[in-house]
């Protein structure tokens, strides 16, 4: 066998053989508490990576960029066309909020374990594209769904969060109901059950190393 076939064997086994990572989305409606239970992932496992959002918003005084990569519009929509977001959304006062490519994809390549709050649409965006889906995939991906102990129990909690109209209240309810259609489309459903956040988090952590 020929030394050019060789060396070329032997960079297809290297590839092969690479550690994978792996991206894990946690989802679920507003106010289940999916900020909570990724801030104790974060003091328990430092070794994760927990990505910047980057968003188009205007960066506050005194603010750090530890959170959030701050972009113009330009900058965004460069990023954009370039596929290089792999999921965005416009939300508060037009701002938009997204997930780069250039925050996750190097620590996958190097066999980290990537953790990522998402939205409902941002969990669609990413499990369908292709660095995620079908035969070609480079990455397992894993996505949790946080459930409310009870629906009732999760509008109640929205209302004492702060002041709300009602109108806002109905729209979050509406949304809420339409996110919950689609838990099962995620790996897993963990409970978030009131006063027992050590108990949840140890299930999340269960579903990643899974």
């Amino acid at each position: 066998m020929r030394e050019g076939m060789i060396s070329s064997n032997r960079i297809t086994g290297a590839l092969s053989s690479a550690p994978k990572g792996k991206l894990v989305l946690i989802i679920g409606p507003s106010g289940v508490g999916k900020s909570v239970v990724l801030l104790e992932l974060k003091k328990l496992h430092p070794e994760f990576v927990f990505p910047r959002s980057a968003t188009t918003r205007k960066q506050r005084s005194g603010e750090s960029d530890d959170l959030y990569r701050f972009l113009s519009n330009t900058e965004f929509d460069e990023l954009v066309a370039r596929g290089k977001v792999l999921e965005w959304a416009q939300v508060h006062e037009g701002s938009r909020y997204g997930t780069l490519e250039e925050e996750i994809i190097p620590a996958l390549t190097q066999g980290r374990t990537v953790v990522r709050e998402v939205d409902i649409q941002g969990f669609h965006s990413i499990r369908t594209h292709a660095l995620f889906s079908g035969e070609e995939a480079r990455f397992p991906l894993v996505s949790i769904f946080i459930l409310p102990e009870s629906r009732e129990g999760l509008i109640e909690r929205i209302r004492k969060r702060a002041p709300i109209e009602e109108e806002e209240l109905q729209r979050r309810i509406a949304s809420m109901n339409k996110e919950l259609q689609d838990a099962d489309l995620c790996t897993a459903r963990v409970v978030n059950r009131d006063g027992a956040l050590e108990i949840t988090v140890q299930e999340v952590e269960k579903v990643i190393r899974g």
